[in-house]
């Protein structure tokens, strides 16, 4: 009997929880923010999400480079 009790009391406890464990594995899974926007290299001509892209700037505007190399060729191309 005392068996039987314990059981029950154990699914109870399991039910309440489950959908809180499955709610929380929801919400970190879950994307944050926008998706990362692709930029251009204009060096090489590929594309690279901006996120992981090298910063560079020509002119007063920002460019955005796939590799410190591509970054290095366009500062000697502008001279």
């Amino acid at each position: 009997m005392r068996a039987v009790s314990l059981l029950l009391w154990a699914l109870a406890v399991a039910a309440l929880l489950l959908p809180l464990l499955r709610r929380l594995g929801r919400a970190r899974s879950a994307p944050r923010g926008l998706p990362d926007e692709l930029v251009k290299d204009p060096v090489c001509q590929t594309y690279v999400a901006r996120s992981r892209a090298v910063r560079g700037e020509a002119q007063g505007q920002l460019v955005f480079f796939c590799s410190a190399e591509c970054a290095r060729r366009y500062a000697d191309i502008r001279g």
